[in-house]
């Protein structure tokens, strides 16, 4: 049978005796948490297993082959033949804690070769507690860091779809007033549309018949041109008639010549046949001689390779003959170290010498307390003994602490770059922040003196519209000009251009009756604000705004007032405005929202060894 097995290696250094380093190999199966089989080669059994299977690796590089094979193995593990399998043989007929085999094989036409096979040994209850509990804890912490991903991503989505719902709340009223707009300004393309084609058609057929006209005129010229031509070609040929029969006669001397030149030729390609078997005699010479140069180069070539190929084991053997001296040099100085440490203890006997001569005689009076000091000093001794082991096996714990300092020193300068690089990229994002939040701001307060302009002017067209109820037109102006209301109003202007008469709107009433207003009076009625959106309007629709034939005096003067498109919003309290001009609509205030897509971004996922169990 075929089954998907995790393998674990792990180089383990134990210190407490004697420093040892030994490989743990552990087979796991993802599926099966029972299933559980260990391995620990130190290296005196792993000497022993290389003379057994013949291994050419020493215990530092083993490990790293054993992951190669292994690595070669999932590679081959999807074809139909695999070269490389992974074979876990057991005595028993099922895998029942027994001691199991694991090799690794590779197959080919002849036989199959077992490169590596290795004893494993069934996990013992406590073991497989162990290995238990260790996948017990790394999945309690996956999934605190999960819950702790989800209560973010949670935060996030619900805070996105309050903004989404705010944003499409605010385009769907703005859709609604682009679909008004968009009617009223394909009724009015439409009307214009139409008297543009009558003027065109009139055009049209004035340039028919200025063509026709044309063409007429040309065609008598062009027939004269023809006939001029045609005199021209007659004349020509009467030429051409005599020049062909000079050259008939040339042609007659020409073939003479021809006749007595071809006998000249036969003559010779014989001498050419002759030149050409003498160049291939030439030929073969020198096929011949290139092959003889050809051997020669390579024999400098193969002299030339032999030559440097020397050279390189000069080379490498000067380097080991540096590497010699200097490792001569080390030795020599640890040398003269040692017989200088040597020369202060010889000193240092000759003192105590000195000191025991001097104290020789007390001695003999006191061979009692010598004899308790030579006890007490064979206890010291075998302590300093212990001292000196003690002090050897922390010199290495030191080494290793030492190299585990500065791996976190590194990871620790590493961790401080990262935080500055978060920290530089939350100062901007802060930046961002308040400078959206001051736009928005600045986007109320705009909101807030729009409405109250709105509101002003629907109060002023409501007084308006109440005056032109209560009083009659006072009088009509012939020739093309509106009627003027008691407030100094047109009530309806004609356009001369267009033929076409209907009621003004009521935008172009208070625009009229503002004119007369502004050059009587010093002080406007309406705000500072309303003037200057007023004058924006008219910024961007200098070229379509409509005026009345009775107000030139305003129009010498350049005081144009318009509205921007925002301020004719349909609300429920306001009273509509009607019949407005196609002219003060903007092309900018058509263009669609196009929102911004997201994109997701790809996980990787990892994939288990298989391994194939025979039987």
């Amino acid at each position: 049978r075929r089954l998907n097995i995790r393998v674990n290696i792990e180089l383990l250094s134990i210190s407490n005796p004697v420093h040892k380093k030994d490989l743990a190999v552990r087979l796991t199966d993802d599926t099966d948490p029972f299933f559980l089989y260990n391995l620990v080669i130190s290296e005196e059994d792993f000497q022993s297993l290389k003379s057994q299977q013949g291994l050419l690796v020493d215990f530092s590089a083993f490990p790293q082959k054993f992951i190669d094979l292994l690595q070669q193995c999932i590679q081959e593990q999807n074809k139909d033949i695999p070269r490389f399998l992974l074979q876990l043989v057991s005595s028993a007929p099922a895998l029942d804690h027994t001691p199991v085999s694991l090799n690794v094989v590779e197959t080919n036409p002849f036989k199959h070769l077992t490169h590596l096979s290795l004893k494993f040994l069934p996990g013992t209850d406590a073991e497989i507690k162990k290995f238990l509990a260790n996948c017990l804890k790394c999945l309690k912490e996956d999934k605190i860091m999960l819950e702790e991903r989800l209560k973010k991503t949670e935060e996030d989505l619900t805070r996105q779809l309050s903004y989404t719902q705010q944003s499409l709340s605010e385009k769907s009223r703005e859709l609604d007033k682009l679909k008004n707009e968009w009617t009223s300004y394909t009724t009015a393309l439409s009307n214009k549309h139409s008297q543009e084609l009558t003027s065109e058609k009139e055009r049209a057929l004035q340039a028919q018949t200025q063509y026709q006209q044309q063409h007429e005129q040309q065609k008598k010229e062009l027939e004269n041109l023809h006939q001029k031509s045609v005199q021209q070609l007659q004349n020509r040929l009467s030429e051409l008639e005599v020049i062909n029969k000079d050259l008939t006669e040339r042609r007659y001397k020409g073939d003479s010549t021809v006749r007595e030149l071809k006998a000249k030729l036969s003559g010779l390609e014989d001498e050419c046949q002759r030149a050409k078997q003498e160049v291939l005699s030439l030929r073969r010479e020198n096929t011949t001689l290139d092959a003889e140069c050809h051997e020669k180069e390579k024999l400098i070539n193969q002299l030339q390779t032999r030559v440097a190929v020397l050279e390189q084991e000069i080379k490498d053997k000067d380097q080991l003959v540096t590497r010699t001296k200097e490792v001569l040099d080390a030795t020599q100085e640890q040398k003269v170290i040692l017989e200088e440490s040597t020369e202060e203890k010889q000193r240092h006997i000759e003192k105590l010498e000195t000191t025991i001569k001097s104290l020789s005689a007390e001695l003999l009076k006191a061979n009692e307390i010598i004899k308790k000091l030579q006890g007490d000093l064979k206890t010291l001794m075998s302590k300093l003994k212990l001292k000196n082991t003690v002090t050897i096996q922390q010199e290495k714990l030191l080494a290793e602490k030492e190299e585990k300092l500065q791996k976190e020193q590194r990871e620790s300068q590493e961790m401080g770059q990262s935080l500055q690089m978060k920290e530089q990229e939350v100062c901007k994002l802060q930046e961002q922040l308040e400078s959206t939040i001051q736009k928005l701001e600045e986007s109320k307060q705009l909101l807030k003196t729009n409405e109250n302009v709105i509101s002003w002017l629907n109060r002023q067209l409501s007084e308006v519209q109440m005056a032109k109820k209560l009083d009659t037109p006072a009088s009509a102006h012939a020739g093309g000009r509106a009627a003027v209301s008691p407030l100094g109003m047109p009530d309806r202007p004609s356009f001369h251009s267009s033929g076409v008469s209907h009621a003004i709107s009521p935008l172009y009433a208070f625009q009229n009756y503002l004119e007369p207003t502004q050059s009587k009076n010093g002080n406007s009625q309406c705000p500072a604000q309303l003037n200057s959106q007023l004058s924006k309007l008219s910024r961007c629709s200098d070229a379509h705004t409509v005026s009345a034939a009775g107000h030139t005096a305003n129009k010498e003067n350049g005081d144009q007032l318009g509205l921007e498109l925002k301020y004719f919003k349909k609300k429920d309290d306001s009273i509509p405005l009607r019949g407005l001009s196609q002219n003060t609509l903007n092309s900018e205030y058509l263009r669609p929202y196009v929102p911004a897509k997201a994109q997701a971004s790809p996980k990787s996922a990892g994939t288990p060894v298989s391994a194939y169990f025979p039987g």
